[in-house]
């Protein structure tokens, strides 16, 4: 295996884990259209169990990314693995699918739209009524499994197909945009099926233009601009890009202690905002204690993904992330 995606997924420790097999790896990925290229040399390595993140926004080239991996359509260039093989399509009953356009017949009934989709993945349709039923009464939809899809909320319409992706039990899930159109509230039920996912080792991959859910779920993520793929790997690896910043009030406004803080110190009112220097805040303490600062209180607070994604990606694709998700939110 690749020392380099080994070396994405490691946090720190002395010893590195043993090496996780991948469920998705890809090299050097192309695709153009009409002579425009949506996605330019795109490398990812998704190791199994994980749940892990395509961040980027829209128009980036994160939905023909997925559908490359997945064998949807095929790239100009480069090369893709799920579970080690090459074409993706051939081994189709182990990966569900939620494409960003949703799409079921209006007129079917909620537990036959389920067995359906399970059918399409090679489930019998006696089985896939099984089980969606036990599915629908999980989550709180029993009484929806006869009425028609027309019928039913948007938020559980979405469901209902969320749940028809993983009826029959897949090892891979890929959602394209899972989150967008569902209130908060269906947001974090979406969540904690995520993460129930990865609870029982089903690989998570799911693409998104809102930093947050990336933040709180994923192991792992590619942020994509202009279908390049600046960086992937571990978030807090990401988030590590940036220097923690520390923030310092004390009682004391002047004194020799003044020269202890760094160079690039600023100043806002009675606090002291400062990058945590290399050697730690001990020695620092010590001279500010020493020196009879009055120490009120000091934090020290490390970069979110928002703020690696814009040292990564940059302000341009920064702002187009915010406009995405304020846009989504309207």
């Amino acid at each position: 295996m690749d020392m380099a995606i080994t070396e994405q997924f490691k946090h720190g420790t002395a010893t590195p884990a043993a090496p996780r097999a991948l469920a998705i790896e890809a090299h050097g990925l192309v695709k153009s259209f009409d002579g425009t290229r949506a996605v330019d040399g795109v490398d990812i390595a998704v190791p199994e169990g994980a749940i892990y993140g395509v961040l980027g926004p829209n128009g980036a080239g994160k939905t023909t990314t997925l559908r490359m991996l997945l064998g949807i359509i095929d790239p100009d260039a480069g090369v893709r693995r799920v579970f080690g093989h090459d074409r993706p399509h051939e081994i189709g009953r182990l990966i569900g699918y939620l494409p960003e356009e949703r799409g079921l017949y209006p007129s079917m009934k909620a537990i036959e739209a389920i067995a359906f989709m399970g059918a399409l993945r090679g489930l019998s349709l006696a089985e896939g009524r099984k089980r969606g039923m036990e599915m629908l009464e999980r989550h709180g939809l029993g009484a929806a499994a006869t009425r028609q899809i027309r019928q039913l909320s948007k938020g559980m319409a979405q469901t209902v197909q969320l749940l028809g992706t993983l009826v029959h039990r897949p090892r891979l899930v890929v959602l394209d945009e899972p989150f967008s159109g569902l209130d908060a509230i269906n947001q974090g039920k979406l969540e904690a099926m995520i993460r129930a996912l990865a609870d029982d080792g089903v690989t998570v991959i799911f693409s998104t233009h809102v930093i947050h859910h990336a933040e709180r779920l994923c192991e792992g993520v590619a942020i994509i601009a202009g279908g390049r793929v600046p960086y992937a790997g571990s978030v807090e690896a990401a988030r590590d890009r940036i220097p923690a910043q520390v923030r310092l009030e004390t009682r004391a406004r002047e004194g020799a202690w003044l020269a202890a803080l760094p160079k690039d110190t600023r100043r806002n009112g009675d606090f002291f905002h400062f990058p945590l220097p290399e050697s730690g805040v001990e020695p620092l303490l010590r001279q500010l204690i020493e020196g009879e600062a009055g120490i009120l209180s000091l934090s020290i607070e490390r970069a979110g993904l928002h703020d690696a994604f814009v040292a990564i990606a940059g302000e341009a694709a920064a702002r187009q992330l915010k406009a995405d998700t304020e846009g989504a939110a309207a």
